[in-house]
């Protein structure tokens, strides 16, 4: 993948001046606080290049990182990245273990930037079908940036959101039922003791607040750009709770060849159509 140092370069030098420059221009309109990204064609992309995929996912990471580097100077919150799918664990062995080599390179990566940068790093997913060296080093990262809220960014790894809502849903139903029993008092020995259980039923009830905060991207708000890139046009079970009212800008460049003119693009886009997307939000 990139080495270590790449994180400085990306983050001196007369590009870095080009950057602020352009972005300064961008921040007169209203800039974005959540961008969700659908990371697509890095295979196309090393075909292209006559490259084996490997190639093409380590040119996919690199290009992750300066979207990183980017919302950061550009001042926005939250980025969120789709990394890797459920249904993606059905793909070739190496191709799937090549993935997962690259997340935990990555990690080493993002720890080091963390020193730099105020960066919370969250993993969003079932991290339970990951190996437990990579489990335990994505937990530890999160830990490790809790502290931080200047820029979170957001991998979501073994994740769709029909698992998310499933897993929310289930939480809220056992959080529901935990509380049910504290009210009515389940004694020791499984015995029921009612008290007042009827006057709690408002309380027993399952609230659309309820789901959201068990929600694997409880930590980040509805995203206000939604990117998908390789000229595809479906949200292939990605942030569906959340992307009522995102504005999707569909790149045809392959993700690997997704740069700052193309985030610069989207970002005026939304700002063209900001007044409308806000209306919309204040109907929900």
């Amino acid at each position: 993948m990139v080495k270590e140092g790449i994180a400085g370069k990306i983050f001196s030098g007369w590009r870095s001046f080009m950057r602020k420059f352009v972005f300064r221009v961008l921040r007169v309109g209203p800039i974005p606080s959540h961008i969700a990204v659908i990371m697509d064609g890095n295979r196309r992309h090393a075909k292209k290049k006559k490259l084996d995929d490997a190639a093409g996912y380590d040119a996919g990471a690199l290009a992750l990182l300066y979207l990183l580097v980017y919302c950061y100077e550009l001042g926005v919150k939250y980025l969120t990245a789709y990394a890797f799918i459920i249904d993606n664990f059905k793909r070739k062995p190496n191709e799937v273990q090549k993935i997962m080599d690259l997340l935990k390179e990555s990690i080493t990566l993002l720890t080091t930037i963390a020193k730099h940068r105020p960066v919370r790093v969250h993993f969003a997913g079932n991290l339970e079908l990951l190996s437990a060296d990579l489990r335990d080093a994505a937990r530890r990262l999160m830990e490790a940036t809790a502290d931080y809220s200047k820029f979170v960014f957001t991998i979501c790894i073994c994740y769709s959101c029909t698992d998310e809502i499933i897993h929310a849903v289930q939480e809220s139903c056992q959080e529901k039922c935990d509380h049910i029993q504290e009210i009515r008092g389940i004694d020791a020995s499984g015995g029921l003791r009612v008290e007042d259980g009827d006057n709690h039923q408002g309380e027993n009830l399952i609230k659309l607040v309820d789901i959201e905060k068990h929600m694997y991207m409880a930590i980040a708000p509805d995203p206000d750009i939604l990117i998908r890139t390789g000229d595809e046009y479906r949200l292939s079970n990605f942030l569906l709770w959340r992307s009522s009212c995102s504005h999707l800008s569909c790149s045809s460049k392959v993700w690997p060849e997704f740069g700052i003119w193309h985030l610069v693009w989207a970002v005026l886009n939304f700002q063209r159509n900001h007044s409308y997307f806000e209306k919309k939000k204040m109907q929900l």
